[in-house]
């Protein structure tokens, strides 16, 4: 059981900072959109093709978490899935996956969303980062 412990951690440890990554692709292309660097047709071919990996790595890493019955971090990551399953199924009508729409990304409510949606992703998925080292080094040396 500490081995399948100690693999679970290491493997979230890992899906972190894959999700730290697909976080922080978000922000800088929100900022690119706001500064008229990227326009809205570029941003969502760039983002909307990241939206289901995203979600279906958090939830592998969430399976593991409940085949191990590690509660903890199960509990930690249920709003997040709940939040993701609201938000892809409310998305606008649009032909491919996705959440990006580009009529409706330049509104500037929607803009300020996206850019706050991914500042508290990056930092949900930091505090998940170390959280998951602690379990895993705890794990490691018990």
């Amino acid at each position: 059981m500490a081995a399948f412990e100690v693999s679970t951690f290491i493997l979230a440890v890992l899906i972190s900072v894959a999700l730290i990554f697909f976080a922080v692709w978000n922000i800088i292309a929100f900022d690119d959109l706001k500064t008229d660097y990227k326009n809205p047709v570029d941003l969502c071919n760039s983002l909307n093709p990241l939206v289901l990996p995203e979600y279906g790595v958090h939830i592998f890493m969430c399976l593991f978490f409940l085949v191990g019955l590690y509660w903890t971090a199960l509990i930690w990551n249920i709003p997040l899935i709940a939040y993701h399953v609201h938000r892809y199924t409310n998305r606008p009508v649009m032909s491919r996956p996705g959440l990006y729409d580009p009529t409706e990304v330049m509104n500037g409510n929607e803009m300020s969303r996206c850019q706050k949606e991914g500042w508290v992703k990056l930092a949900y998925y930091l505090i998940s980062f170390f959280f998951y080292l602690y379990r895993m080094m705890s794990a490691i040396l018990a």
